[in-house]
């Protein structure tokens, strides 16, 4: 229930509010409310509030043991000042009214403002009605049917146990698994009001084997949102088939010889370079930094025109897929790159204010105690109209690469990934396994090169670290063909 008739400032110590503790309705209009309107009482342009609950917790199997649990639980708060340009947040772990207020006080304070006078109005803010996204789609059922500490337990030692019995010459052997739901409520001062319950988890096998001098090391993760059965029906089976024979190949592989080869690189993680070398200089965080080589070319090439990309918060059970954004807005997709010409950045409410881009659902942080900034969802590169077989076709002599594993990338788009699994082509035909490929490019670069998409989109899971955190995101994309790279091996 709204306040129904103006409040002055010295009455605030008395009012008493009844909200649900124990989840986040409707009845946090009110407070939310009262304090959104003190706020710009006190002169701010716009505020926010966001709430959050989390229920978290991890598994670890080591070998044929269980060596890690670890259980989190945590409630919080923040509030967002704007004035003008400028903006500041703060965060609490006291979700009272009165903590609350004393954390708007703090952020008034940080851009030059304080409380209004005792004898002033307090305007009340109209909040839209009740944006529940949690009831909506039955989300509040989701907790008490995840998986039990016990299953977890037992689906990872089942998971190292096929490890054992699937690969050789095994140094380690490791299974992990997190479950992490939130519920969030975002509140703010040009109306919003909307709650949502998110459900995130994954599992992961790594296996590491060493025999003589000949080493491999394979991860394989998966992912998914909005499945509370999610463990309990992984087919551990088959990722533990896939790791294994991946080391096993990988295990005696010949060294690649550094050079400048075409490469095809698979689907499914292979996204990760697209992702990290240009998705995060299409975010208006790299606009406002000057940070992004893409900063005034909207409408114009930067890219392939066989290239065409997505960023998305709607693909079921994808691993970034949102219903709201944590500033409210509803998911929706976003073209960046359409046959080669760049479309859209990605925004949240900051970006947006000092750079003029349009607002695309993209505001995210990782808890209450970061403010939420421009961050990718799902971002993939659409499919293509190429067979995987005319991408083999089109190559003589270059290197597949199958799997990717870990890089680094600079603020502008230089970039360096290891391949964990590649192979030589010769001829057209995949030939001989390859290890200790690393992939060196810039994004300017390398988007003009992608010229071959295959069909077979597919998408994997993520972590994304940046202003705000980090936060869980897919990357993705079809076989594509880079004409030229440059490996660095031996």
């Amino acid at each position: 229930m709204q306040t129904s008739t103006l409040l002055l400032s010295k009455q605030l110590p008395n009012l008493q509010y009844s909200s649900t503790q124990e989840q986040f309705d409707e009845t946090w209009a009110a407070p939310l409310s009262t304090l959104l309107g003190l706020g710009r009482a006190a002169g701010a342009d716009f505020l926010e509030f966001f709430l959050e609950r989390v229920n978290y917790i991890s598994c670890l199997a080591e070998e044929d043991t269980i060596t890690s649990i670890t259980p989190r639980l945590s409630t919080g708060a923040g509030v967002r000042v704007f004035r003008g340009k400028a903006d500041c947040y703060v965060s609490t772990n006291d979700i009272s009214f009165n903590g609350l207020k004393a954390a708007l006080e703090k952020a008034l304070a940080i851009v030059g403002l304080q409380l209004p006078a005792p004898n002033a109005f307090i305007p009340e803010i109209n909040l839209e009605l009740f944006r529940d996204y949690a009831s909506k789609r039955g989300k509040i059922a989701w907790l008490p049917l995840c998986t039990t500490m016990r299953e977890m337990g037992e689906v990872l030692l089942d998971s190292t146990n096929q490890l054992k019995q699937k690969a050789s010459h095994i140094q380690s052997r490791r299974a992990s698994y997190f479950r992490d739901w939130q519920e969030v409520l975002v509140a703010a001062s040009d109306g919003t009001f909307a709650r949502d319950i998110r459900l995130t988890q994954s599992v992961a096998l790594s296996l590491l084997c060493a025999d003589g001098a000949h080493r491999s090391s394979i991860a394989e993760r998966g992912g998914n949102t909005s499945d509370p059965n999610f463990l309990k029906t992984w087919d551990f089976q088959q990722a533990a088939e896939k790791v294994s024979e991946s080391a096993g190949k990988m295990l005696y592989a010949d060294y690649v010889e550094s050079g400048n080869y075409p490469i095809i690189m698979a689907n499914h993680f292979g996204g990760v370079i697209f992702h990290e070398a240009c998705g995060h200089l299409l975010e208006t965080t790299q606009i406002e930094r000057n940070t992004t080589p893409f900063a005034d070319k909207k409408g114009e090439k930067i890219a392939h025109e066989a290239l065409t990309a997505w960023d998305e918060g709607r693909t079921d059970n994808a691993f970034g897929t949102i219903d709201m954004d944590d500033e409210g807005m509803p998911a929706q997709r976003t073209l960046l790159i359409e046959k080669g010409i760049l479309k859209n950045f990605l925004a949240d409410r900051t970006g947006s204010v000092r750079t003029g881009h349009p607002r695309t659902g993209s505001g995210r942080r990782q808890n209450f105690t970061y403010a939420a900034a421009s961050r990718m969802r799902n971002t993939y590169i659409a499919t293509g109209e190429h067979s995987i077989d005319d991408l083999f076709a089109s190559i003589d002599k270059g290197i597949y690469c199958k799997k990717m594993g870990g890089g680094s990338v600079g603020a502008t788009g230089e970039f360096n990934f290891g391949v964990e699994e590649a192979y030589l082509i010769e001829n057209g035909k995949m030939t001989k396994p390859l290890k200790g490929a690393i992939l060196i490019g810039e994004a300017q670069e390398i988007m003009n090169k992608i010229s071959m998409c295959s069909s077979d989109l597919s998408l994997a899971p993520g972590f994304c670290g940046s202003v705000s955190g980090s936060i869980y995101t897919t990357v993705g994309q079809p076989h594509i063909k880079v004409d030229s790279i440059t490996v660095g091996g031996r």
